[in-house]
């Protein structure tokens, strides 16, 4: 199974969001480049985990982005549930339905990978995605200079 480019920004933004600490929240914008993504995909992502509950965001003086604290303790197999879909990973039904469908055991075989793929991500918390070494490295992302300590 192959995340869209859209679940894999919205993760890299719940990541770089989840190891700001007391200083000011960055702004989409930050993340963005901070990310490498360009600034309208992040502010798409940023609107849909804002509708999720999962990040907040001010506008003006003192504002930013901020994890919720639903977004930190989010499942990730959750997210990426929510952001992918609860489709098949495979169309066969769609406008010209396999001819295979009536006695087909890919497509259950794949229906079983794909909770498989998903059960190993469930039990997986935003927070813990951050856990040393990736919350420093993305800290030292955050300044322009890695953190070593």
């Amino acid at each position: 199974m192959r995340l869209t480019r859209f679940t894999d920004v919205a993760l890299r933004v719940l990541m770089r969001l989840a190891v700001v600490e007391n200083g000011e929240p960055p702004t989409t914008r930050e993340v963005a480049a901070t990310m490498r993504v360009p600034y309208t995909h992040a502010a798409k992502v940023v609107a849909r985990l804002q509708h999720l509950g999962l990040v907040e965001a001010r506008r003006g003086r003192g504002g930013g982005l901020a994890l919720t604290g639903a977004g930190r303790t989010a499942s990730v197999g959750g997210v990426v549930r929510e952001l992918e879909g609860a489709g098949d990973v495979v169309e066969c039904e769609g406008d010209t339905p396999c001819p295979l469908l009536a006695a087909c055991r890919l497509r259950s075989a794949l229906r079983r990978a794909q909770e498989a793929f998903f059960a190993e991500l469930d039990p997986l918390t935003v927070t813990e995605l951050v856990a040393s070494p990736t919350g420093p490295l993305l800290v030292g992302l955050g300044t322009g200079r890695p953190d070593t300590g």
